[in-house]
């Protein structure tokens, strides 16, 4: 699939280039004058953090539409952003991730034949960093109120009822790289459609001009839903080879004649159909006895005989699984070469998964049942001075009775209805007469200094915590005393520099809510 060359497009040529298959543009009356005096200049920014997968072939058509524009596109690589959303990318790990982004996208362009001749490529933190830029960012805070950044962040950055400075500070960041990378539009995932309008509303009262903003439909994943990095099965990774392609194709949601939520369906609209030249159909190899082969000049032609169920998912899949192939061979050729082998690994080392079987000898943090809780009682215990009796709700049927030695650290009023980190599967303990069925968790450096460790905000009581590369697997129902599970655990549990929970360095987190941490000690055990 190369893409065809128009030379000496008009103007209303290069808009409806540039305006094809999108689901919405903001400004097009802006666009369509600047197109009659000169190219237009556009922007894609994209967060380095999970690795590119074969839904980036999405942005990357459009991309190919707006160069064959003859428009000047710039690809930013938000290494900052990736860093403010939730610390989704180490920091230590980020300039290696811009390094892997940069050549699978080059590769990928070139897999579908486009001229980056007025293509450039820019990192965040190269101007992001700069002090105008960061005047610029504290200007921007002076005007926002926190319900706009918080709304203009809702579909892209991770929601919780008290999100960190660093989630809200996103939008205005990302509305921010508009100017400095002076660009007429940017262009994003119609899910990036309230930092876009955000942008259009805060850039003018900073004395900056409102750009138009270009957005793609967002595609569904193989599994029907959007299509995650983190989710291995809804999405085909650049480097999978054929084998790889065939199984997951082979799982991909595709229900005879339903073409909604359709992601084998959406891939074909979106990427095979807009890389044909004028004179290439889609191609649906088929024998004889089943109806022969097919030949589709446009997509809806193609879409209504699916829907017809003229088609069968199995033969759609197949001719899509060729043209996957097609589109993945020079990314898969492009990282043989040993130096960007071992790029990979070291942008995306792989944490070896352990199994957590209660009577496995290899012990690993997937033993550990640690949940957030809620203290929703609490008073001193009748017969120890330093002790605290909390009832502590974990998501279980009734709350919990713990002791903990706490009230010399914490008064009792901070405690009542506080959020706290509890490990619930060591063996209960009586403590002064009082049993207690588990432990808060806090950050110790000498025995008169002491921080309760700090849940997400918004966690809700009962959920989980995990550390990351040991997210399979059953706790233990009581940790095995005879083993000291929990004592060779804790050793190697302690805050970072940045005063985040982690264990041999790496963090701890819930799901829906992200990092634990706490107040103010760096590098103190967690026990």
């Amino acid at each position: 699939m190369v893409i065809a060359n128009k030379m000496q497009l008009s103007a209303e040529e290069k808009y409806d280039l540039i305006a094809r298959n999108l689901q919405e543009v903001l400004g097009e009356e802006k666009i369509k004058t600047i197109l009659k005096e000169r190219d237009l200049k556009i922007y894609w920014g994209t967060a380095t953090t999970g690795k590119p997968h074969v839904a980036y072939f999405v942005p990357m058509s459009k991309i190919a539409d707006f160069l064959r524009a003859g428009a000047e596109v710039t690809i930013l690589f938000a290494d900052l952003h990736a860093y403010l959303d939730n610390m989704k990318a180490p920091w230590e790990l980020l300039a290696l991730r811009v390094q892997y982004y940069e050549h699978s996208i080059k590769s990928m362009l070139k897999s579908i034949g486009v001229s980056i001749d007025k293509l450039k490529f820019e990192k965040g933190t190269n101007f992001e960093l700069s002090k105008e830029y960061t005047l610029d960012v504290y200007r921007l805070a002076s005007v926002i109120t926190e319900h706009d950044a918080k709304k203009a962040g809702a579909e892209v950055v991770k929601q919780v009822d008290h999100p960190l400075v660093s989630g809200l500070l996103y939008p205005g960041l990302q509305a921010l790289d508009e100017e400095y990378l002076k660009v007429d539009a940017q262009f994003g995932g119609v899910d990036q459609r309230k930092i876009f309008t955000f942008a259009e509303k805060y850039l003018p009262q900073l004395g900056y001009q409102k750009r138009a903003h270009l957005m793609n439909p967002m595609v569904p994943g193989l599994t029907g839903t959007k299509m995650s990095s983190s989710e291995d099965e809804s999405k085909i990774d650049l480097l999978d080879p054929p084998a790889s392609v065939k199984k997951k194709l082979a799982k991909a949601f595709c229900e005879p004649g339903n073409v909604e939520n359709n992601g084998i369906l959406s891939f074909t609209k979106h990427v095979i159909f807009p890389l044909f030249k004028s004179d290439e159909k889609f191609v649906v190899v088929r024998n004889a006895e089943n109806g022969g082969s097919l030949m589709f000049d446009t997509y809806s032609e193609l879409e209504e005989c699916f829907k017809m169920m003229k088609l069968h998912p199995a033969d759609l899949k197949t001719a899509v699984e060729g043209y996957i192939n097609r589109l993945l061979e020079p990314v898969r050729k492009t990282f043989e070469d040993p130096v960007l082998k071992k790029l990979v690994e070291k942008a995306y080392p792989v944490a070896k998964k352990q199994k957590s079987v209660a009577n496995d000898d290899v012990i690993t943090p997937a033993h550990l049942d640690i949940r957030i809780g809620k203290i929703v009682e609490v008073s001193k215990h009748p017969d120890a001075d330093s002790l605290y009796v909390e009832k502590i709700d974990l998501g279980e049927d009734k709350p919990r009775t713990i002791v903990s030695g706490l009230v010399n650290f914490v008064p009792i009023d901070e405690m009542q209805n506080r959020m706290v980190v509890v490990l619930c599967n060591l063996k209960p303990a009586k403590m002064r007469g009082i049993e207690s069925q588990g432990m808060v968790l806090c950050a110790s450096v000498a025995p008169k200094e002491i921080e309760i460790v700090c849940p997400p905000g918004g966690t809700p009581a009962g959920e989980r915590v995990y550390v990351e590369g040991y997210e399979e697997g059953t706790p233990d129902d009581v940790l095995n005393p005879k083993k000291k599970v929990w004592e060779k655990l804790q050793v190697d549990l302690t805050t970072n520099e940045d005063c985040v929970c982690q264990w041999q360095g790496k963090k701890l987190f819930t799901k829906s809510g992200g990092l634990l941490t706490c107040k103010s000690m760096k590098n103190a055990p967690v026990k």
